[in-house]
């Protein structure tokens, strides 16, 4: 069962790309499901992309989830791509020097 806050859904197609979609908070009470979650995508799929446009929230320990995804995916030659980042996310990004490590498509031109 997800901690409360979090949900995360995968649309996969049958070419092995995956779209997660993830809404909730990204924070120490949820870093380990979201961790799990995205690293089993990547395990999977050659190419995801996580959409976080219904991301409320992002601490250090909600980017070093997605980071470790990240990680996974390059080490197994496979993409691993954000989308949709909200500012609140984007300024966790920056802030951190990670907005240079991820592949991000629409990225936000505001809120950093």
């Amino acid at each position: 069962m997800a901690p409360e806050g979090l949900t995360t859904e995968v649309t996969a197609s049958s070419a092995g790309h995956a779209l997660v979609t993830v809404r909730g908070e990204l924070d120490i009470e949820t870093t380990d499901q979201l961790r799990s979650r995205l690293l089993q995508v990547v395990a999977e799929n050659p190419e995801s992309v996580v959409d976080l446009s219904g991301v409320s929230f992002c601490d250090c320990s909600g980017l070093s989830a997605l980071d470790a995804a990240r990680r996974a995916a390059i080490h197994a030659g496979r993409s691993l791509r954000l989308r949709a980042v909200p500012p609140t996310v984007a300024r966790v990004l920056a802030a951190t020097g990670m907005d240079t490590a991820f592949a991000i498509d629409d990225a936000p031109t505001n809120g950093r």
